[in-house]
């Protein structure tokens, strides 16, 4: 991918664990059947492994409070949830926020943008560290990840949005989300079976090591199969897989170590562990 995420929120990382706690300490004291999907979603996710392919919700971009917060980690076990940090009177806020809003309406689906302003909820710009807005970040499976700060051209937050949501199908976060908003729309079809013959391409330049062509091939797979999951997922591990080719692991991990403001240097850091299968490091 030619564009990296740019910038790593200051400090490198979210502790959310205190304000989730919270929130769902309030659901359970609101009785039985409070807290059990984003703003009203019926069929909400458990744990990763068992959350379900796809979930209503009441529109693909949400304003979210502290108190709802808890609903959208929730989610993030289904789709990776986008965190805009905004105010109203920051104009590169208002700059960027249509992009997001764009760019995650294009997706279908496979991605919730959540809309926090930062004055009515000071924990929880807190919580993500934003020393300036408008800030980015994700969650996926309940764990936080910073994306960058500052407004940025639609062409990047589009790039960025390809990595996240690579890294989420890394991860088994590759389900959907459905809005009425979306039924005016193209009606996905059903997933290719998983013998479908369209792959064979793909497999085969996989076996040859040719990772630029096996990625062509899965691309021209999804272009005629949008919905193919298997497609999806083994696209973004053959994009793994080519990032690293060539790699030296010691090489990149002590770059990273060096310089832990390098974003780029920590992504490929992520790469690694995520090949190793070393999920949470990749955090």
């Amino acid at each position: 991918m030619s564009q990296q995420i740019p910038e790593r929120l200051p400090g490198g990382g979210v502790d959310l664990s205190q304000l989730a706690a919270a929130a769902q300490a309030r659901a359970g004291s609101a009785g039985p059947g409070a807290g059990t999907g984003a703003a009203g979603a019926t069929g909400a996710p458990g744990a990763p492994g068992g959350a379900p392919q796809q979930v209503d919700v009441p529109a693909l971009v949400i304003d979210v409070d502290e108190r709802g917060f808890d609903q959208i980690v929730q989610l993030s076990g289904v789709v990776p949830v986008v965190i805009d940090l905004w105010a109203e009177w920051c104009q590169p806020c208002k700059t960027l926020g249509p992009i997001l809003e764009r760019v995650t309406r294009e997706l279908g689906g496979r991605v919730i943008l959540a809309k926090i302003d930062v004055d009515a909820n000071p924990n929880l710009a807190q919580a993500f560290q934003a020393q300036s807005i408008p800030a980015v970040a994700a969650i996926i499976a309940g764990r936080p990840l910073p994306l960058f700060q500052g407004a940025m051209p639609e062409a990047q937050v589009r790039d960025v949005f390809g990595q996240l949501l690579e890294l989420a199908e890394q991860q088994g976060v590759a389900g959907r989300v459905h809005a009425p908003e979306m039924d005016g729309d193209t009606a996905v079809p059903e997933p290719e079976p998983r013998d479908n013959p369209a792959h064979a391409e793909a497999l085969a330049a996989l076996e040859r090591g040719d990772y630029a062509g096996a990625i062509t091939a899965w691309e021209h797979v999804l272009a005629k199969a949008p919905a193919d999951h298997e497609a999806h997922a083994a696209l973004a591990q053959t994009r793994l897989l080519h990032r690293l080719e060539g790699a030296d692991a010691d090489a990149v991990r002590r770059a990273a170590a060096e310089d832990p403001s390098d974003a780029a240097a920590q992504l490929r850091v992520a790469d690694l562990d995520l090949s190793g299968g070393h999920v949470e490091d990749a955090f």
